[in-house]
């Protein structure tokens, strides 16, 4: 197996710069994990194709705006994009150490403080490669790093997001006229967010949960389903490419997750009792997996950090069915969807999708695989 195996072409004009008008309005495409017809629907009628009875588990991350904008001693400007936060402190810390991707720090060294608005500041404990850096971030007493995080922060959008609109204008559906740098990132507070985000601390959203609406999680639940939450904060190496020609060779990167005692549980019921568990998006598969690899062969509730790397020929042994969006060529998200289904399956309906005009990537539509009859 090859990196390139996982690599297809994508037209620039398939790739989402907005959201669909309604987050439950996006297309749907309804496969069968080992086989069988395509189906094309809409996700506010997903509960039409998912199998009886069957446990949703949600990931209730909350996005924070990880980008920020300062200054260092000598006043020149830098950037700061957070990107894992170690130690987990909790949201009301007025201290937290964060990993970081820097810009323009050039030569400051180990100890040097950069400025923010607020009374924010940086002092870097440690520097890396290529901009990489661990900061400690600290705050004035009687505010939060949080806080201020949510005020001055900014919304760190994948890049293709911010290039397709570049390049094509792109507006949301029923717009008009220009979209300016305010409007856009308020739009993008709201949208590039789930409506069930709860937990602060991924720096990238759990893509396949932004199509659900409070009123769908509602009739679902009226049709027999059950739902349950666990927390997986996403990190930027989740959408990174595959760069080795080896897969294995691909360095993951961890990511901490907290599974609820009430989720375990009903997690382990519903496989006893042989009902579906429908892992809403890629990081509920690797919290869910991970969690049962480690519990011999049981989901545990607590907390833990993941680097499982799902690949062709990985078993899954929780995880029954999935909601997901479309991912990029050479990534491990394509990967572990190819684990899942079937890299001939799924690029097979990657390339369906494309011809019938679906949207791709984070804002993309959505796909739902069926492994359940």
């Amino acid at each position: 197996m090859k990196t390139s195996d996982f690599d297809y072409v994508l037209p620039e004009s398939c790739i989402a710069a907005f959201p669909a008008t309604r987050r439950d309005c996006s297309r749907l495409m309804v496969i069968g994990r080992f086989g069988g017809p395509t189906t094309h629907s809409e996700f506010a009628r997903i509960g039409e194709h998912l199998p009886p009875r069957s446990l949703i588990v949600l990931n209730d991350t909350r996005v924070i705006p990880a980008r920020l904008r300062g200054h260092k001693p000598t006043g020149g400007a830098i950037e700061l994009l957070l990107t894992r936060c170690t130690g987990m402190p909790g949201d009301d810390a007025n201290e937290m150490r964060w990993e970081a991707l820097g810009r323009n720090l050039g030569w400051a060294a180990v100890g040097t403080v950069l400025a923010f608005d607020g009374g924010l500041t940086a002092a870097i404990a440690r520097r890396g490669a290529a901009g990489a850096v661990e900061v400690i971030l600290r705050t004035p007493v009687g505010t939060t790093v949080m806080q201020h995080l949510d005020r001055m922060g900014e919304l760190p959008l994948p890049p293709y997001i911010e290039v397709a609109r570049n390049r094509r204008a792109a507006l949301p559906e029923g717009a008009s006229g220009a979209v300016s740098r305010e409007a856009a990132t308020l739009f993008d507070r709201e949208r590039y967010q789930t409506v069930f985000a709860t937990h602060a601390g991924a720096v990238a959203a759990p893509t396949a949960g932004l199509h659900f609406t409070d009123e769908l999680l509602q009739r679902l639940e009226t049709e027999g389903h059950e739902i349950v939450r666990l927390t997986l904060h996403v990190g930027l190496g989740t959408f990174r490419p595959v760069k080795t020609e080896a897969p294995d060779s691909h360095d993951m990167e961890s990511e901490w997750y907290a599974i609820p005692e009430q989720t375990a549980i009903a997690v382990n019921h519903a496989r006893r009792a042989g009902r579906p568990v429908v892992a809403v998006g890629t990081t509920v598969v690797r919290a869910l997996e991970s969690s049962a690899l480690e519990g011999g062969g049981n989901v545990v509730a607590g907390e833990a950090t993941s680097r499982l790397f799902l690949r062709p020929g990985a078993r899954f042994g929780v995880v029954t069915d999935l909601i997901t969006n479309f991912h990029l060529p050479r990534s491990t998200l394509l990967m572990l969807v190819s684990a899942f289904a079937g890299r001939e399956r799924v690029l097979g309906a990657y390339e369906e999708a494309i011809a019938a005009g679906y949207r791709f990537y984070s804002y993309g539509d959505a796909m739902l695989i069926r492994g359940t009859a």
